[in-house]
């Protein structure tokens, strides 16, 4: 169960890593994302800073498994906001697909540590 749980937490890693860099760095897709999802560019930096701070505390996980955790729930309900952002604009099912995709994998990974959560760093 430890190598799936290795695997799942450093997949999400890299990927929320990866949309965090793109969104602050302000890639041509992220800023149409947020104009199609009507929400104001500042709030593609938050995001992407939101996404960074889920993303250390992955990397906390490796030692930490508590932390790994509360990442997971940190990161779960930014996926969560991000899913209602495609529903509130009527965008195709195909659209959301990533950010529900993403949630499942951030709650595996709550899940995979959630007896840890009461002593995240012990």
């Amino acid at each position: 169960m430890q190598i799936v749980s290795i695997v799942i937490q450093s997949w999400l890693l890299l990927w929320m890593g990866f949309q965090a860099i793109s969104k602050l760095a302000g890639q041509k897709m992220q800023v149409e994302l947020f104009e199609t999802i009507r929400l104001p560019q500042w709030f593609r930096i938050v995001t992407g800073c939101v996404q960074l701070i889920g993303c250390v505390g992955l990397v906390l996980g490796y030692w930490y498994p508590g932390v790994a955790a509360w990442a997971g729930v940190w990161l779960a309900v930014t996926m969560v906001f991000a899913w209602l952002s495609h529903v509130r604009v009527k965008e195709p099912v195909a659209k959301a697909i990533p950010a529900l995709f993403t949630l499942v994998l951030t709650v595996a990974v709550l899940l995979l540590f959630m007896e840890d959560m009461a002593k995240p760093f012990a």
